[in-house]
């Protein structure tokens, strides 16, 4: 691993000196999509660093009863897959878990603690400072109003700092530039653009799993050889965390009826993602479609239920979630339907991406019909 010649906000003999290294960020799948690849990289240059993560839930909550799915969360399985980090902070989804990981991690006693978050900077200062109450701590900070003091107050528990990014400071930057500056910044690390594209090694035990539902479906397997009908499968995500993000189930519905209406996908499949909390709302609307070759998914057991799936179609249609970056690390072509405001979230393999957006800045994604994904489909030459 090549250094840049910058001067690192983390000393090389600093480094040198730790055995352990703890990361705090608030991360979504998408967000991991990229930052695996600044993880892997500095575990390379660093052989001797254990890389322990903190995973903040922001969906934190007092609510029993949401507890299961924030649990459940898929980047979990996704992170105990990782060989470059050696331990995951995970259990932080109610006050009480949050104050155990917290006293867990005190007593690792971190030398090293780098706060990756970028929503409310200052609190997570906070954050990295409890965590390590004697460690060198860098976090993220963004500029401060000079009467507004408790900001002030926390951004004095870091060390050293990174300047906060927008897609203002940061233009024609896609999302995985901007998380290797930051690694740059922290370590004088050169991660070439090539090693910033997304990888994600699934296992055979998946791979079969997704080539069984297939079967299971009446579809063809992987290779798509010697197949039965659908010849074409469509892999379609309509959900996001944010409903801004977000488009209607009915919607779905139309869309798959419209692009039945052309030759190209009048016996194409269609496997429809639902996220597990909605599963059962989707399945009774879905049961009075009649909807021929459709199936709701929803990777219930382990992520990897997931990429294993959409490795198999031949197209994804997706709103601006990870789902989109997923397509892109296996090789799947995808529509992209996104806002003005996060440009550098767009997939990165432009080659096999269409992103359609929406026609204003504070436009939500549900302004994006079914004709303008039909007619990216014939602007493409998809059918």
């Amino acid at each position: 691993m090549s250094m840049s010649i910058q001067t690192p906000l983390i000393a090389p003999a600093r480094l040198a000196r730790a055995d352990k290294i703890l990361f705090v960020a608030h991360l979504a799948l998408g967000d991991f999509t990229y930052l695996q690849s600044c993880f892997r990289a500095f575990a390379q240059a660093y052989p001797h660093l254990e890389i322990h993560l903190w995973v903040d839930e922001r969906r934190r909550t007092r609510r029993a009863a949401a507890w299961p799915h924030l649990k459940k969360y898929a980047l979990y399985d996704w992170l105990a897959e990782c060989p470059f980090i050696a331990r995951v902070y995970d259990q932080t989804y109610s006050p009480a878990l949050l104050r155990q990981s917290l006293a867990e991690a005190q007593r690792q006693a971190y030398p090293l603690v780098v706060s990756l978050a970028v929503l409310e900077r200052h609190k997570y200062a906070l954050l990295a400072r409890k965590l390590s109450p004697g460690g060198f701590v860098v976090g993220q900070k963004k500029r401060v109003r000079p009467y507004d003091l408790w900001k002030h107050l926390c951004y004095r528990k870091l060390d050293a700092c990174i300047p906060a990014y927008n897609a203002v400071s940061h233009r024609g930057q896609h999302i995985s530039d901007i998380y290797a500056g930051w690694f740059a910044q922290l370590f004088g690390l050169d991660i070439a653009p090539a090693a910033r594209f997304p990888v994600l090694d699934i296992g055979a035990r998946w791979k079969s799993h997704a080539q069984a539902q297939f079967a299971a479906w009446g579809w063809r397997g992987a290779s798509g050889a010697g197949g039965r009908t659908p010849a074409r499968v469509v892999f379609v995500n309509a959900f996001s965390k944010a409903v801004e993000r977000s488009w209607p189930l009915e919607r779905v519905i139309g869309l798959i009826r419209t692009m039945r209406c052309v030759p190209a996908w009048r016996d194409a499949g269609f496997v429809v993602n639902i996220v597990p909390e909605a599963l059962a709302r989707a399945r009774v609307l879905f049961a009075t479609e009649g909807l021929a070759h459709t199936h709701l998914f929803s990777a219930e057991d382990n992520f990897f239920q997931l990429p294993a799936i959409l490795g198999l179609c031949d197209l994804a249609i997706s709103v601006e979630t990870a789902v989109m970056h997923l397509a892109n690390a296996v090789g799947v072509p995808v529509i992209a339907l996104m806002r003005q405001k996060t440009p550098e979230w767009a997939p990165i393999d432009k080659a096999n991406s269409t992103v359609i957006t929406v026609a204003g800045r504070d436009d939500w994604v549900d302004r994006i019909g079914v004709q303008d994904v039909m007619a990216a489909l014939a602007r493409h030459g998809t059918y």
